[in-house]
């Protein structure tokens, strides 16, 4: 996944810490005093201007990030805030490199290297200080985003949708070959739950939303609609789970306003209507199921493997091309 081999981003002290410890080892290595000093001040710029390259480059290119992960940030931080971040750190990375470098060359004409070892010192730390806000700022980033579910783009997904209650983390549970993933998504108090599932010959992706499908269009906020985005541009099938009971708390007139808003919203992404608890309530014209018998589960999976036979994703693996 983007986001989980960036490590741990230090502070401005950290960064400096560590850099003086190592330029203070290569001081004691050199006998010569102002050998020393000019070794003491290369030390530290280098040290300094790779440990910040390092963080740049750790980060993933936002440019060839993918819609949804793109989204996501965009709920969580802000790309354009990161991106300048970081365009911060290769600045003072830079500055750095230039400053040290200017000061170790003339240290070679200098009569007091002792004194300029110093100044430069300062003028490095200044430098990297700069930046401290933007380390700290890259550093929350980093906590939040990798933790961020592996949803694979390349396999077939289907999101489960539906008012709380209806039985969609039942269902999640029943079909998911794999343990589920829980990770932060938008909202502090709300989770994104990914599993996998082989079915025969074929394998996809579940991905249960709750708290972002769950209540209707005029009273989503900004960031409830940037989810919904986020959805559409992993979604290959959506099942709207409906709880004919009425169990949940909610009538059947609000969950069908529900489905109908989120058609509208989702454009060209198919979604299907299952109506779960039909052990204690059926409901014609719709495919029924129970995730407490299993009954019908079966069924949905079957009509799920129809429209992954049929997508793009699925005729590209099994096309020469994507064989090879």
């Amino acid at each position: 996944m983007e986001f989980e081999n960036i490590p741990t981003i230090p502070t401005a002290d950290e960064v400096l810490d560590r850099a003086l410890r190592r330029s203070a080892m290569v001081r004691k290595e050199k006998r010569n005093k102002d050998r020393a000093n000019e070794e003491f001040i290369r030390s530290i710029y280098s040290s300094v201007y790779d440990k910040l390259t390092d963080t740049v480059q750790k980060f993933p290119n936002f440019d060839e990030l993918s819609p949804f992960y793109t989204d996501i940030v965009n709920l969580l931080f802000s790309v354009d805030k990161i991106r300048h971040s970081l365009g911060a750190l290769k600045w003072a990375a830079e500055q750095t490199r230039s400053v040290g470098g200017s000061y170790a060359r003339d240290m070679r004409r200098s009569e007091d290297t002792n004194a300029m070892r110093k100044q430069a010192t300062a003028r490095i730390s200044s430098i990297v200080h700069q930046v401290d806000k933007d380390l700290r700022y890259l550093n929350d980033a980093r906590n939040v985003l990798r933790k961020l579910p592996d949803i694979r783009e390349e396999e077939f997904t289907v999101v489960v949708a539906g008012y709380p209650n209806v039985g969609k983390s039942s269902f999640m549970n029943i079909v998911s070959s794999a343990t589920p993933q829980v990770a932060a998504y938008a909202f502090t108090t709300k989770k994104i739950i990914v599993g996998h599932r082989e079915y025969g010959r074929f394998r996809f992706q579940l991905v249960d939303t709750p708290g972002i499908l769950d209540r209707p269009y005029e009273k989503r906020n900004e960031i409830e609609h940037q989810a919904l985005s986020a959805i559409r541009n992993v979604s290959d099938l959506i099942l709207f789970i409906v709880d004919a009971s009425e169990a949940c708390g909610y009538s059947l007139e609000e969950q069908f306003r529900l489905y109908e808003n989120l058609k509208e919203l989702t454009n060209e992404v198919p979604v299907e209507v299952i109506i779960n608890k039909s052990d204690m309530k059926e409901y014609p014209g719709y495919m029924n199921m129970s995730t407490v018998t299993r009954k019908g589960v079966r069924e949905v999976l079957d009509m799920v493997t129809k429209y992954l036979e049929s997508s793009p994703k699925y005729l590209l693996q099994n096309s020469p091309e994507g064989n090879q």
